[in-house]
């Protein structure tokens, strides 16, 4: 199982950007989906998650400007960046929570993308 996000760059503060992340390999579900961001210095944080079911949850910094939704007949989860500020630069991660089968055994855990870096520039 592999994650490949994409469509970072640098963005005017104001501007909009979207990501993409999208998974691949041998899995039968995809469960919880999200976007975690990582500033120099700082703690990783949860941006937002979203359910197999549509459910979402954001952090309160990005409450009203960003949406996070996914395409589940892609396995490809989006993060669409509304008027983003100088603070929100970091790198950002997707993250899914995928169930694999090997034989009659069936197993899940948490799958990570490379990370992709987005710069706002005041």
């Amino acid at each position: 199982v592999q994650l490949q996000a994409s469509g970072g760059g640098l963005v005017q503060a104001g501007g909009s950007l979207r990501l993409s992340c999208a998974v691949s390999g041998s899995f039968f579900m995809i469960h919880n989906m999200g976007w975690y961001r990582q500033a120099p210095g700082k703690q990783r944080e949860l941006v937002a998650s979203i359910t197999s079911g549509g459910g979402t949850t954001y952090a309160d910094s990005v409450k009203g400007r960003f949406i996070i939704s996914r395409d589940n007949a892609k396995s490809t989860v989006y993060l669409q960046m509304n008027s983003p500020k100088p603070e929100d630069t970091a790198v950002y991660l997707c993250n899914a929570y995928v169930w694999v089968a090997s034989g009659l055994a069936q197993s899940g855990r948490d799958y990570w993308g490379q990370g992709t870096q987005v710069t706002v520039s005041s």
